[in-house]
């Protein structure tokens, strides 16, 4: 072990144990971590400082400089209001400060509230836990500034997070960004205000509900279908998080009228006690509810991560077993829906356009391109589909907008993905399916029919601590040079799109510009046989992800099964080439 490292945290260690703003809790953590013979726990916890990057902050919960607790909160939000006074000179300014159900999180909301209060900036502090999206609609409902999420969405529970927001309710993107991690970087512990000014702290809750909840209206596309199929059978997990009471009364609002919950996930619990991670995207969260919706004979089970910003849906396959709708799966329904009912009312217009992030299904571009509807496509985060919003605001309408990793967004009253609307807008398309005689499932192997069938995987290779960073960032540096991939699973790569330096190189070595509002550290392979690699370092988790698509044709339902099983196979092939 590097001696050098040890001696380096053991100082700045030992310096919090020195500090008198360091409570006695946090004291002893650091003393046990001074005192273990294996130092592993403490150079992770201080061989850094967590770094406040451009979505914000999010990280272990503990004591240390690499660590969530107060005193990185703290000085991460001092940062954040002194950007926010230089920007806003003029005085009367305000934020929104939101949190979800995640153990610490009311401590470090009140925390953030009480220091932009301190710091003359009035602080709109939700009176409990309340989803993502309601805090971007309540950013641009009050006219606020700016404002704070305190989630670490669908991590596991030793997490929790910070999301950053602007002024148009978007989580925060230059200049912004560079300009408040400046700031941050240049806090010292001693310059936080931690003590509040309570005449700069409002509380707010119910009545942001209801304006919440109206707008989430304007999601709705064809209200007679959901009169028609008001008795559609639905489950709802929150799984123990924020959308426990907004979702079922959204989808009340829409005309739903037989809506069970998952009576186990409904309890606010950070622990996550019937999930062993409370992601959507890991078919296990989703068993409760499908043991429910067996039991009730239900139409579909739908879910929600800790802070509703993610969705999840199960539906039945043709033989009625339950089936996991998986993220671009999900997209691809919502654009399909949009587009079809869109143009059967007269409510499609040219001007009319959807986004998508480059990593999400090329089924989505096929669709946007056959229906002659315009399809942008961003980086990876909402922040960039809200930005193509702002962008075109007032000149063209945004009609939907969703990732790859269970987000959607239909709508432009919010600025990051929206569970509570997406689930109402999926429930809307159960109940138009269920009127045409089909169901979710029916219409999915009919999208895969009319646009081609692509099978979509994501490789997620995990590597904590520092040695794992390092190893990460070596990786993507072998990947740009000598060892980069020529073919992949027997196919010829014919294109490379390299956000970091921005371009696209062919098969012949031939490189144009990508057209793109920043660099980013992804690479993209395109094969021959139409098959689509993305890799992406995580940039909020120990992790470097691969996302893979591959493409065939598929003749019927019944083959389905088949041709999933020879996608599977691919796959495989895929992680072999790479070395995975």
């Amino acid at each position: 072990m590097d001696n050098e490292l040890i001696k380096q945290c053991e100082q700045k260690a030992q310096e919090w144990l020195n500090s008198p703003i360091i409570d006695a809790d946090t004291k002893a953590e650091i003393q046990s971590m001074m005192n273990n013979e294996d130092k592993t726990p403490l150079i992770d916890a201080f061989y850094q400082s967590l770094e406040f990057g451009t979505g914000g902050l999010r990280g272990i919960m503990g004591a240390g400089t690499n660590r969530m607790n107060k005193y990185i909160v703290g000085m991460a939000t001092q940062g954040f209001a002194n950007y926010i006074n230089k920007a806003f000179p003029e005085g009367g300014k305000s934020v929104v400060v939101c949190h979800d159900c995640r153990n610490n999180g009311r401590l470090y909301a009140e925390s953030v509230a009480n220091i932009f209060s301190a710091n003359g900036i009035k602080a709109y502090l939700f009176e409990s836990l309340r989803p993502t999206p309601e805090c971007s609609f309540a950013i641009r409902q009050l006219g606020a500034v700016a404002g704070v999420n305190v989630t670490a969405s669908h991590n596991p529970k030793e997490y929790n997070g910070y999301k950053a927001y602007w002024a148009d309710g978007a989580q925060v993107l230059a200049p912004h960004d560079k300009g408040i991690i400046d700031e941050v970087n240049q806090v010292k512990l001693d310059e936080v205000k931690f003590e509040g000014n309570a005449d700069l702290i409002q509380i707010i809750g119910g009545e942001m509900d209801y304006d919440y909840m109206t707008a989430v209206k304007e999601a709705m596309i064809d209200q007679e279908v959901i009169l028609r199929q008001k008795d559609i059978n639905i489950v709802y997990s929150a799984m123990h998080g924020t959308g426990r009471h907004i979702v079922p009364l959204c989808l009340r609002s829409w005309g739903f009228q037989n809506i069970n919950v998952v009576p186990e996930q409904m309890v606010v619990d950070g622990n996550f006690p019937t999930v062993v991670s409370p992601n959507p995207e890991n078919a296990e969260a989703m068993t409760l509810g499908m043991k429910l919706g067996t039991k009730l004979n239900a139409d579909l089970v739908v879910a929600t991560d800790p802070d509703a910003d993610r969705l999840a849906i199960v539906c039945r396959d043709s033989k009625g077993e339950w089936v996991i709708i998986n993220g671009n799966q999900t997209a691809m329904m919502f654009v399909y829906y949009i587009i079809k009912n869109k143009k059967a009312l007269g409510t499609l217009k040219e001007s009319d356009f959807l986004v998508k992030t480059i990593v999400t299904t090329e089924m989505i571009a096929r669709m946007a391109e056959k229906n002659k509807v315009e399809l942008r496509d961003c980086y990876t985060g909402f922040k960039w589909i809200a930005r193509e919003i702002a962008i075109s605001e007032g000149k063209q309408k945004y009609i939907g907008g969703g990732e790859e990793s269970f987000g959607f967004l239909p709508y432009d009253k919010v600025r990051d993905k929206d569970a509570p609307a997406s689930i109402c807008l999926i429930c809307e398309i159960a109940a138009w399916a269920k009127d045409n005689g089909v169901t979710l499932y029916d219409l999915l192997m009919e999208i895969y029919k009319e646009y081609g069938f692509s099978f979509e995987h994501t490789i997620n290779v995990v590597r904590p601590g520092k040695t794992g960073a390092d190893e990460i960032k070596q990786m993507m540096v072998d990947f740009r040079g000598d060892k980069a991939p020529k073919e992949i699973a027997g196919s010829p790569i014919v294109l490379t799109k390299d956000y970091q330096s921005l371009t696209a190189t062919d098969g012949a070595g031939n490189a144009t510009k990508l057209d793109m509002p920043d660099t980013s550290n992804v690479l993209q392979w395109f094969c021959a046989d139409g098959t689509k690699i993305s890799v992406r370092p995580s940039g909020t988790e120990p992790k470097i992800k691969f996302y893979c698509e591959v493409k065939d044709e598929l003749a019927s339902a019944e083959a389905y099964p088949s041709t999933v099983a020879k996608a599977k196979e691919k796959i495989e092939a895929i992680k072999a080439s790479l070395g995975l």
